[in-house]
């Protein structure tokens, strides 16, 4: 069990240092191509959008294929796409290579996720997959410093270099002890699953962080760097809150473990709408880089209650684990997509403060409906 979460955590961890890497690299990009901050969105949007497209395929691959053989692939896409985007010359590679590489991660994320949960019992379910994020909140941290690094020694070498550890993590798992696959479940199985009212509501708790998060990486790197920020300070801010975000995942997984996955939830979306409604005021840069952390600390624990939510309903009904997590990037990609582009262009009509503030409503209406629900049950 040990090495499986060390494996899979690996994964997690490589495929989220390569996403976040791109962070403090994105004031650069915008000078270097040109591009307005709708540009910028959708080279911050290309990932999330190929992992939305990559997830009911990924979901399929593993139910049919295996968990292993679905993780190798999806580990070996990444590693690929990310040195064709080391080594891209243009806008349009770059978006292209993005999106390869969020369609390989649906599938290394879904498979590897798949294989952890179903080696781990119930009882500890929440603790196993705050650790898993832990270690994908752990790539994040170093992702920023990845996308510093290159800033310095050169996009080619700075991410090969990552790449190769991502061909070792094939590689571990090729030969790492894996169930065979079960007979798959239709298709129709997954799809009614989508009625039940406890599977949309995890869904939704990984759509809005996903939401915040993705207008923050966007808007909050540009206004940093308005403010006086290097592409490495904004480096060392996002290694900072994601160091935080790590040692709190495994925590609120215990957490939800003894209390259940709703009232974790319910205190992190009222944190969250504090936290975006603070975002577009700060004048300086210290202030600004106060409020990030504390915003990434409350967007990235929903990951936790929300996985483990899933996982429990998917138990309950008899869906498969592959096809519960397929539902997370399915439900993660858009919310992250339309944050970066939409959140940017809406940010470049009107001001950063009407996605910051649209998103502390969204997240203010869902603390006010759990709250009501839970008084009323």
């Amino acid at each position: 069990m040990r090495r499986l979460l060390l494996l899979v955590g690996g994964v997690v961890f490589v495929d989220t240092m390569f996403f976040v890497a791109l962070t403090p690299l994105l004031p650069d990009y915008a000078e270097d191509y040109d591009l307005s901050k709708a540009g910028v969105g959708i080279l911050a949007g290309a990932y999330p959008i190929g992992a939305l497209l990559g997830g009911i395929p990924g979901g399929l691959a593993t139910a049919r294929f295996g968990a292993r053989p679905t993780t190798i692939a999806g580990v070996l896409v990444i590693a690929l796409t990310t040195m064709i985007f080391a080594t891209g010359n243009s806008i349009l590679v770059l978006d292209l290579a993005r999106f390869a590489q969020g369609f390989g991660s649906a599938f290394a994320w879904t498979a590897g996720l798949t294989w952890l949960v179903g080696a781990t019992p119930a009882d500890r379910r929440g603790q196993t997959i705050g650790l898993a994020m832990a270690a994908a909140i752990v790539g994040a941290l170093f992702g920023p410093v990845l996308g510093g690094v290159a800033s310095i020694v050169g996009q080619a070498a700075a991410f090969g270099a990552a790449a190769l550890v991502a061909i070792g993590l094939a590689v571990w798992a090729f030969f790492t002890a894996a169930p065979p696959p079960a007979k798959p479940q239709p298709l129709g199985v997954f799809i009614r699953a989508l009625r039940n009212g406890r599977i949309l509501l995890g869904v939704w708790f990984v759509v809005l962080p996903a939401l915040l998060f993705g207008t923050m990486s966007v808007l909050a790197p540009l206004r940093l760097e308005e403010l006086g920020f290097t592409a490495v300070a904004i480096g060392a801010l996002w290694l900072c809150t994601a160091a935080v975000e790590a040692t709190a995942n495994p925590i609120v997984g215990r957490i939800t473990d003894r209390v259940g996955r709703i009232g974790p939830m319910m205190v992190l979306a009222l944190a969250s709408a504090v936290a975006a409604a603070a975002l577009p005021w700060p004048e300086t840069a210290a202030v600004l880089a106060l409020i990030v952390v504390a915003a990434g600390i409350t967007f990235g624990s929903f990951w936790t209650p929300a996985m483990a939510l899933l996982s429990d309903e998917a138990e309950a009904r008899g869906l498969e684990y592959a096809y519960a997590f397929a539902l997370i990037n399915i439900a993660w990609a858009p919310g992250q997509a339309l944050g970066a582009a939409g959140g940017g262009g809406l940010a470049q009509l009107t001001s950063d403060a009407v996605p910051y503030l649209a998103l502390a409503g969204a997240s203010l209406i869902t603390f006010a409906v759990l709250w009501r629900s839970e008084s009323s049950s």
